[in-house]
């Protein structure tokens, strides 16, 4: 009993999908520009998006050169907004704002474009150029219309948008330290601090830096470990003055002594060679 209504609901289902297609076929086929737009009207409104999409499509040569013609070509983009299209919306939207500028959609426009990359920017393990396109769009949709309704939700996507790319920069660098490529893990740590100085993995970028710096040095040649201790011990002291109470005090500490050790016996035995 339960499978005959299965099948009864299906088949009511494809029969109105089909049907809905072939209207929508027949009235693209009518050569009404007219009907066309008020049935693609009614859809949106209903938010019956793919429909109206397609309706919008099929008549917006019609309208090319006339008052209208930026109504369909918004209406169109804000369907594939809808339908989570973001990457086509994006492209429509971009269109729209080049060819529209004075357009009353404008605004909306740019408003959809940028937040088209915002849903397009991935998690920061992944690379991360939608999110700089996002940040730009969305940075200057904010310029541009300062006094906006969108410029609140905006800030908090810029914030977000922005951690995402602070995440990216230390997951790079951590790669680097995790697998003990300490001198590529040392440059791309410190650009990361350079680039977000106010990341919220500071602290624990800071303790890497110390921390592969003595382990680079460690692993050094002889006769480059005394710069390199010398290096690792700028970072320390950096470090001790910015975090004092730090979780790896112990650490760094630890770290420090050895290649103060290691530097008082160097020189001990350098200034034995020159009595010599």
């Amino acid at each position: 009993m339960k499978q005959t209504f299965l099948y009864a609901v299906c088949g009511v289902i494809l029969v109105t999908a089909f049907s809905g297609c072939a209207g929508i076929n027949s009235l693209l086929k009518s050569g009404q520009p007219e009907l066309i737009y008020s049935k693609a009207l009614e859809y949106y409104q209903k938010e019956k998006w793919s429909r109206a999409s397609t309706l919008f499509e099929g008549v917006q040569h019609y309208y090319i050169g006339t008052p209208r013609e930026d109504s369909v070509s918004f209406f169109n983009a804000r369907c594939k907004f809808k339908n989570r299209d973001y990457d086509t919306a994006s492209a429509l939207f971009d269109d729209f704002r080049r060819k529209f500028g004075r357009s009353a959609f404008i605004e909306d426009a740019e408003g959809m474009y940028a937040l088209c990359f915002y849903y397009l920017s991935p998690g920061p393990s992944r690379d991360q150029t939608m999110t700089g396109q996002a940040l730009i769009a969305i940075n200057e949709f904010m310029s541009r219309y300062p006094h906006s309704d969108r410029v609140e939700d905006f800030k908090q996507i810029n914030g977000e948008l922005t951690q995402r790319l602070h995440d990216k920069s230390y997951l790079n660098a951590y790669t680097y330290y995790k697998i003990g490529r300490y001198k590529s893990a040392i440059v791309s740590l410190k650009n990361a601090l350079k680039q977000f100085p106010d990341s919220n993995h500071r602290e624990e970028i800071m303790y890497m830096i110390v921390d592969a710096s003595y382990r680079f040095a460690n692993n050094s040649v002889a006769n480059k470990q005394t710069d390199r201790y010398l290096s690792m011990l700028d970072s320390y002291l950096s470090f001790k003055e910015e975090f004092p109470e730090s979780k790896y005090t112990k650490e760094v500490d630890r770290m420090a002594k050895h290649a103060r050790d290691y530097l008082d016996r160097n020189k001990k035995d350098e200034d034995k060679d020159n009595n010599i």
